[in-house]
């Protein structure tokens, strides 16, 4: 039987006081953990009270996810108030959607600090908690890291420039942070979310319900990253998961798509053009880039992005 239990756990929930991060809470407090609520505003203590209204236990702690030092009062909360901490959840955002030319350097630099800073902020207080206590016990520990990247990283969005950068740069800390935390039992996975929420309203058209749920639902979100904090999920690490409706999609590795060789050993710009040019104009689907867009044949929701 595979064991999804989180009693006796507790759990950090960034951008939590609603949409994905509530969810994503709620979910984990549903399955016995205790919940440190993050949040900007007043929202992140409503959301407390829900989870302990339902018999759960939860506090809030309120802060931007941008300043360093939230990170470190995050981690000090959970060990303080519930004795541990195992799951970090880093989910809070914003978006500043805009094409690349009219982009502001704010406008680069909020979603850069929300999403990327704030992300390694707080899992960089959570590692050393972690590497001090594996270090003081000669053991591992029980660590989960579960991220929010976008398929906008995989798409690589038009008016998306300071977004899908962010997402690929937490995709990638993702990755380090699993190598890295990997020798004291720390896992860290991340995930590529659609859903309906406050912050993607108009984005995505009415889609049907599946089972009584919207299929746009943030609970379905929140299903896959309670899994991922589990104790049955210890051997799932460095994944990215693109997730919504009905279904969750595992991302192979990039692939090497062609070695070029110089002939005599350095590369001349002449050669090079005589080997790529013709590869990428005769041999490549047109259009072909980096951009995974055979992700888009994924959506059976009927909720495209509008």
């Amino acid at each position: 039987m595979q064991d999804t239990d989180l009693s006796g756990r507790t759990a950090i929930v960034t951008g939590a006081g609603a949409g994905l991060g509530r969810a994503e809470a709620l979910g984990l407090a549903a399955l016995g953990a205790s919940v440190v609520v993050n949040d900007i505003g007043p929202a992140g203590e409503a959301v407390a009270r829900e989870i302990e209204a339902a018999g759960g236990r939860a506090i809030a702690v309120l802060g931007d996810v941008s300043d360093w030092s939230l990170g470190e009062r995050l981690v000090e909360a959970a060990v303080e108030n519930f004795g541990s901490l195992d799951i970090v959840v880093n989910n809070a955002g914003i978006t500043r959607d805009t094409m690349l030319f009219n982009m502001s350097e704010k406008q680069w630099d909020d979603v850069i600090a929300i999403h990327l800073k704030g992300h390694a902020a707080l899992t960089r207080a959570a590692s050393i908690h972690w590497r001090a206590q594996s270090k003081a016990t000669g053991a591992m520990v029980y660590g989960r890291v579960v991220n929010t990247a976008s398929e906008a990283f995989l798409l690589g969005g038009a008016g998306q420039a300071n977004y899908a950068a962010a997402k690929a740069g937490i995709v990638a800390l993702t990755l380090s942070t699993s190598r890295g935390m990997a020798r004291y039992g720390v896992t860290a996975n991340a995930i590529c979310p659609r859903a309906r929420t406050e912050m993607t309203a108009g984005v995505f058209g009415e889609g049907a319900a599946d089972a009584g749920l919207d299929i746009m639902a943030p609970e379905r979100i929140a299903s896959l990253v309670s899994y991922l904090s589990t104790p049955t999920a210890e051997q799932v690490s460095g994944q990215v998961f693109i997730v919504y409706g009905d279904m969750v999609a595992l991302m192979a590795p990039p692939t090497v798509q062609r070695k070029f060789t110089a002939a005599d050993g350095v590369f001349s710009v002449a050669e090079l053009a005589e080997q790529i040019t013709p590869y990428i104009a005769d041999e490549l689907p047109a259009g072909q880039s980096y951009a995974a867009t055979s992700i888009v044949a994924l959506d059976t929701t009927g909720s495209a992005a509008g």
